[in-house]
């Protein structure tokens, strides 16, 4: 029965340069010859895929306009299916994406890492509930159709029940006010939430993403974030000077193949945390932004969960005047370590002498031995853990 759903295009038919690129192509060989990326046809087959949508909102859109004041006599378009996308890390789900929405020329249109968009959906359903009788998720729905027609969701995936029990009714919404959905996830629809409680009622939402989506796998074969760091000297730079800052620039532009940088925000607990900028799975972020603001445990837990690579900025020398910050980058790494997230950081001095005087200087002698660990191929060669908990040995989690 999923046979259906991996349909693709012929492999063998697709030429590495087409003689009459579509859009898409033109813009993806582009990126190729500027080296921001490499040539994939893996790429290519859902790059089709995306074309195809494309020119079906264009044939709509061109119906439209000349359906407006007069009759038609042609016939109405056939309707725009929802598209979504699902693969390993690494493989350019998000590039994809990006091609796809800069290209569509769709003025309502709105692109958004997925978590940002729970986020503000359980702020709406909050709020409107305070003042409101009626159903807040018919209103949020009808509240995005006002201004969107067009939504592309970065990094799709469900660990919270609250988000499962809401998913199946505000999507029903959205695909009856005619919205058009592009999502980027690392899994099928029916690998989502497994595990989670009352995951029966979930798999209405996933039934739903069946009828109204067209699912494909991108089988990209290589994890092209692991190539990217083989082009740089080092994941941990230091010290913090003018070269520094164009590592973090062109950090972030290996991993996320040149995007513009978006600040956005995660929720934990009620309450946001910012970082500098997301992209997919991938976040910018800097010391003074994670270590330097009363964070704790959770907050880290959720940043762990969410991003496969965190690409941090400005790391002190620490000492006895800063130890609640010393304290917070302890757990922050015991953390990003054991959800093997992939780290990429700027610092003041080498790891050897981040934190060698101070409360908590012995402990941190084991941060010291995870930053260097870290670093190593074995440890970016591991699968990220986005699970929703993983115990922790640190004494400062208690």
């Amino acid at each position: 029965m999923l046979k259906k759903f991996f349909q693709q295009p012929n492999a063998t038919s697709l030429k590495t340069f087409p003689d009459a690129p579509t859009l898409l192509e033109k813009h993806y060989y582009q990126k190729v010859a500027q080296n921001h990326i490499r040539h994939d046809n893996a790429q290519l087959i859902a790059l089709q895929h995306l074309q195809a949508l494309l020119d079906k909102i264009l044939i709509t859109i061109e119906y439209q306009k000349k359906s407006s004041g007069y009759k038609l006599l042609t016939s109405q378009p056939e309707k725009c299916q929802s598209l979504y996308i699902f693969g390993d890390v690494g493989r350019g789900k998000s590039m994809l994406m990006e091609l796809f929405y800069e290209a569509c020329p769709v003025a309502q249109k709105r692109r958004v890492h997925f978590h940002v968009f729970m986020l503000e959906v359980h702020t709406f359903i909050h709020q409107w509930r305070q003042q409101n009788s009626t159903d807040a998720i018919s209103a949020f729905a009808k509240k995005i159709r006002k201004s969107f027609l067009i939504l592309c969701f970065d990094e799709f995936q469900v660990t919270d029940i609250a988000d499962a029990m809401i998913l199946g009714r505000l999507f029903c919404k959205l695909f009856e006010l005619g919205i058009i959905v592009v999502i980027t996830s690392n899994r099928h629809p029916d690998d989502l939430y497994q595990g989670g409680l009352q995951r029966e009622q979930f798999l209405i939402f996933t039934r739903l993403l069946r009828n109204e989506s067209e699912i494909i796998e991108l089988v990209a074969k290589e994890d092209y974030r692991l190539k990217h760091l083989h082009t740089l000297e080092t994941t941990y730079y230091f010290p913090l000077n003018a070269h520094a800052e164009e590592f973090v620039l062109r950090s972030y532009n290996e991993f996320t193949s040149f995007a513009a940088m978006q600040s956005g925000a995660i929720q934990v607990l009620g309450r946001k945390v910012e970082l500098s900028a997301i992209h997919g799975d991938i976040a910018l972020t800097s010391f003074d932004e994670l270590c330097a603001k009363p964070l704790g445990s959770a907050d880290y837990m959720e940043i762990a969960r969410e991003f496969s690579t965190l690409i941090m900025a400005g790391i002190p020398k620490l000492s006895a005047e800063n130890r609640n910050e010393a304290k917070r980058f302890i757990i922050l790494i015991d953390i990003l370590y054991e959800h093997k997230v992939k780290l990429i950081c700027t610092a003041e001095v080498p790891v050897q002498e981040l934190y060698t005087e101070g409360d908590g200087s012995f402990e941190f002698r084991r941060t010291v031995s995870r930053l260097i660990e870290m670093q190593s191929e074995a440890h970016f060669q591991s699968k990220h853990i986005s699970g929703a908990h993983i115990s922790l040995l640190s004494d400062y989690l208690t």
